[in-house]
């Protein structure tokens, strides 16, 4: 797979690893290897299994609009897509610094590892 730029005229959080980018939802794959490891955050509203849940979604979420934000920003394509229905490319997201953004939320604790063989509970 060879990594391939998008460009987006709009960029948004729809919570803190998915994005849509000119109306398409993408997820973030936080530099990790496709369908092996990435980032995961909290599920938001009605998805999440617990209040605690809820409230670290909106943290994540808010974060990752402020990343957004940014100047200077390159969405590129991994060249994969996700497993669910909806076929969500996955991407990476790097700032004019070069820093992934989702290895930034990783590093503040807003994020955590994903892997295809457990799920993380962020209700515990």
């Amino acid at each position: 797979m060879i990594a391939e730029l998008i460009l987006c005229a709009s960029l948004t959080a729809v919570d803190g690893d998915t994005v849509k980018c000119d109306g398409q939802n993408m997820r973030l794959l936080g530099e990790g290897i496709p369908y092996v490891s990435g980032i995961d955050t909290p599920e938001i509203g009605s998805h999440a299994k617990c209040l605690k849940e809820r409230k670290l979604a909106l943290i994540a979420k808010g974060r990752l609009k402020e990343l957004l934000a940014e100047k200077g920003l390159r969405v590129m394509f991994s060249g994969a897509v996700d497993r669910t229905p909806s076929h969500r490319p996955l991407v990476n997201i790097y700032r004019a610094n070069g820093e992934e953004i989702g290895k930034k939320l990783l590093q503040e604790g807003v994020a955590r590892p994903w892997s295809s063989k457990e799920r993380n509970d962020w209700c515990d």
